[in-house]
């Protein structure tokens, strides 16, 4: 990019400042710098890097590459050779190279980096944009560094494994003017719009009640709960994995397979179990339907199961009831068909994740047509080109850093809810938990050195 006399970067920052000064008109690019007719000029491409490339962090990757105003040109991963469900860097990088070999972008490629140390990457300055796939216990350090490296950035769901994390996440990306897309990509689903449509303008009437239901039955739970109290015995690091880089700034512990890829999800030092994971989508959808984007509930209250002893301390069985300033009430269990449904006076709709199926009571609230007068709340040609489109205009993409924080705190809060035993009054405004300094001490997690926000 830096050859070009007028660079990408330059033309997106006066685009930013276009915008602002033309509030309410939506920013258009002629078709020929997109990429129109398979013609996308070097200047206009996004210059991407991914930062975790195991199983869906190679999905991502694969998701961009299809896009021909993108080009991966580097790949990073503490894992050199990861093999069971994903990639690893120097698998990933193969895998671009490949692509690009029968889809040479024009203008030249130089190939793709691998690297193990995502700083490293961030310090390229001819990455405009990079994906955060990693378990979930890094996003808030990556992100951040990324927003403040100038980046902007896809970053998958939950936002980041703690409330502060998370709110750095949102206050730095507004303050860097970057891009952010969560990857919550159930909001991209045609389906899911429709539906949130119909509830906001009033067609099952008042809205009261939003039922979740957030089933922990699929057999990576089922073996989960058979491995209830179970420790591992210390094993061998492998030699492609960088085990004390993987930890970060989490406590330490010895390696085991069973804590590393995929299981993490089930530690609470990096993830947060089912509650983060699949919750994470469902009351993403709740937070739309209910028109609280930008906030959350001021009460709440859970309880649930959790292995007492052993390596695995996430909830697998739970309950909870949150609710609104506008009176809703939001309650959620772990059976029933995955998905959530939408109550009021005059009928209900149920959106089915993932795929966004609907069933509606009466039925004909499905054949309704969404007035030009009424609440729209548009379309996503797709989660990553909708992202990739809002790093060209700067407009906000449907799942901006704001949502995924909102969406992310209630998870967490109800994960505190189930730990401490109580529940909550929640001040969505001063964003802390009202009158119980105790439990909002419990919000922050320590970081290790080096690592901080």
């Amino acid at each position: 990019m830096k050859k070009h006399t007028y660079s990408r970067r330059q033309f997106l920052g006066r685009a930013a400042g276009a915008s602002v000064a033309a509030v309410g008109v939506p920013y258009l690019i002629p078709a020929s710098a997109l990429g129109g007719q398979g013609n996308v000029a070097p200047s206009a491409r996004i210059v991407m890097g991914c930062i975790g490339v195991g199983g869906q962090g190679t999905y991502n990757m694969n998701a961009f590459l299809r896009n021909a105003d993108v080009q991966v040109v580097a790949v990073c991963d503490v894992d050199r050779d990861y093999k069971d469900g994903g990639a690893g860097r120097e698998p990933a990088k193969r895998l671009v190279e490949a692509y690009y070999g029968s889809n040479a972008p024009s203008g030249g490629y130089k190939g793709c980096e691998a690297y193990a140390d995502f700083r490293d990457l961030l310090a390229r300055d001819d990455i405009d944009a990079v994906t955060v796939c990693t378990p979930d216990h890094w996003h808030g350090v990556i992100s951040v560094a990324a927003a403040k490296a100038g980046k902007d950035i896809y970053c998958e769901k939950p936002l980041a494994n703690s409330i502060p994390e998370s709110k750095a996440i949102r206050d730095t990306v507004k303050k860097y003017a970057r891009v952010l897309q969560t990857g919550s990509h159930e909001r991209s689903n045609d389906s899911v719009r429709f539906a949130c449509e119909l509830i906001r303008n009033g067609r099952i009437g008042k809205l009261h009640t939003i039922r979740v239901n957030l089933p922990s039955s699929d057999p990576h739970h089922l073996e989960i709960a058979k491995l209830a109290g179970t420790s591992f015995p210390p094993m061998p690091v492998p030699a492609s994995l960088d085990w004390e880089m993987w930890q970060g700034h989490t406590p330490w512990r010895p390696y085991t397979e069973r804590a590393c890829h995929f299981w993490w999800r089930f530690i609470l030092d990096y993830g947060g179990g089912e509650m983060t994971d699949r919750g994470a989508h469902i009351i993403d959808l709740a937070q739309l339907g209910n028109n609280t984007d930008d906030t959350g509930p001021v009460e709440l209250s859970a309880q649930g199961w959790r292995p007492a002893t052993g390596l695995y301390d996430t909830f697998l069985k739970y309950s909870f009831e949150c609710t609104y300033t506008n009176g809703v009430k939001m309650v959620g269990r772990d059976d029933g068909d995955r998905g959530l449904k939408f109550e009021g006076t005059d009928g209900w709709i149920f959106i089915h994740i993932h795929g966004g199926r609907l069933e509606a009571s009466p039925e004909s609230l499905l054949k309704e047509v969404i007035g030009p007068d009424e609440i729209h709340l548009g379309r996503s040609p797709e989660h990553h080109r909708n992202f990739l489109d809002a790093v060209k205009t700067r407009q906000d993409p449907v799942a901006p850093a704001e949502v995924g924080h909102r969406t992310a705190t209630i998870c967490h809060l109800l994960n505190l809810a189930m730990i401490t035993g109580r529940g909550f009054k929640w001040d969505p405004l001063k964003e802390e938990i009202v009158g119980d300094p105790e439990a909002n001490r419990w919000l922050i997690q320590p970081m290790h050195s080096p690592w901080h926000l």
